[in-house]
């Protein structure tokens, strides 16, 4: 009887936007302006983006992925370059070197962190290397430091933490470039979209000339990568919300970590900049009892990784990449979340750890 109220629960989804009437009334007002491709809403968006930063460029695009990859371009990379991944990571990172024809190095991660590990990245360095692309995965800034004493262009992959801190200024400042995804469930949204960001007048101005292909006095290979106005404008309100939104997202984590405290899994770093995009528990053990588990009881989670990239091209080796895939469980934590959800989740995952 138990487990057929458990099948009639109303599930909790790992991930979902937060949008409310402002979004809806911004992309109303484009569409009424009959108005909708690329446009001055979308220069505004990258003015705003970049200030928020306090950057002197973004340029918008249709997504993090086609970001990464005219970044990666107007750094002049391609056959022949080699360009240091985590393993640990979603598959784009490897479709953006893989487009510019360079080589994918793939790289171990921090056990603590989950972010890529500077240590590892040193002996992977050849004189082929052309540029290292870190991700702040979930939310936490890697350490970034002993990245740039590596002397190697840094590309920042804040697709997961759009205002997040390291050193106490924003992550996506360090780097020759960062680049930001926007897709429906990320920190904050466009539905789609990307950005690149750069303190680089010149490099601005290639990924420009990069993403429009049309109206050129000569020909190369160029990119329809633009940004509408409908998707910057439902950006620029995301963007007034993001620093409310992120502190729903600590709070919501405060309570999860209290409450997960006393049992036998390890939570997430308190890092003062962590934005916590996802919350990831490390299970010590394989998440998938613990995934199933949840599901019966009406919560959605997941591998917060849906399979190393060394995986994926048959590579062996990365340890700590293979433990982190197998242990980790990511819970549901977004703004958008009740007060009641908290409860059900925090319940859930706290009666799981006692029946498992």
């Amino acid at each position: 009887m138990k487990n057929q109220k458990d099948k009639n629960l109303i599930t909790i989804p790992h991930s979902r936007p937060t949008l409310g009437p402002e979004e809806i009334k911004a992309v109303s007002d484009v569409i009424s302006s009959g108005y909708i491709a690329e446009g001055s809403v979308v220069r505004e968006f990258e003015q705003r983006f970049a200030a928020y930063l306090g950057m002197g460029h973004a340029v918008a695009t249709n997504s993090g992925t086609s970001a990464l990859h005219l970044a990666l371009l107007a750094l002049e990379i391609g056959p022949g370059d080699e360009v240091i991944i985590p393993s640990y990571v979603c598959s784009a990172l490897l479709n953006a070197v893989n487009y510019t024809g360079a080589a994918p190095v793939l790289g171990d991660i921090c056990p603590q962190t989950y972010n890529l590990d500077a240590a590892d990245v040193k002996k992977r360095l050849s004189d082929r290397t052309k540029a290292i692309i870190v991700p702040h995965l979930f939310g936490l800034p890697a350490d970034l430091d002993p990245l740039l004493k590596l002397d190697v262009p840094l590309i920042e992959d804040c697709a997961q933490a759009a205002g997040a801190l390291y050193s106490r200024r924003r992550a996506g400042t360090f780097g020759v470039a960062s680049i930001f995804s926007f897709y429906a469930t990320k920190v904050m949204t466009t539905g789609e979209g990307g950005m690149v960001v750069s303190n680089s007048q010149e490099f601005a101005d290639r990924i420009n000339n990069l993403k429009t292909y049309d109206r050129k006095d000569d020909y190369s290979i160029r990119f329809n990568y633009k940004m509408t106005d409908i998707q910057a404008a439902l950006g620029r309100v995301q963007l007034q919300r993001l620093s409310e939104m992120i502190q729903r997202r600590r709070w919501i984590a405060e309570k999860y970590t209290k409450a997960f405290k006393a049992l036998d899994i390890g939570v997430p770093p308190t890092d003062y900049g962590h934005i916590y995009f996802r919350y990831v528990l490390n299970l010590n053990t394989d998440s998938q009892p613990w995934l199933n588990a949840l599901a019966q009881k009406g919560i959605g989670c997941d591998r917060p990784v849906y399979l190393p990239l060394h995986r994926q091209i048959a590579q062996k080796g990365y340890p700590v990449t293979e433990k982190a895939w197998k242990n980790s469980l990511s819970i549901p934590i977004y703004p958008s979340l009740t007060d009641g959800e908290i409860s059900r989740i925090i319940d859930a995952v706290s009666n799981t750890a006692v029946d498992l």
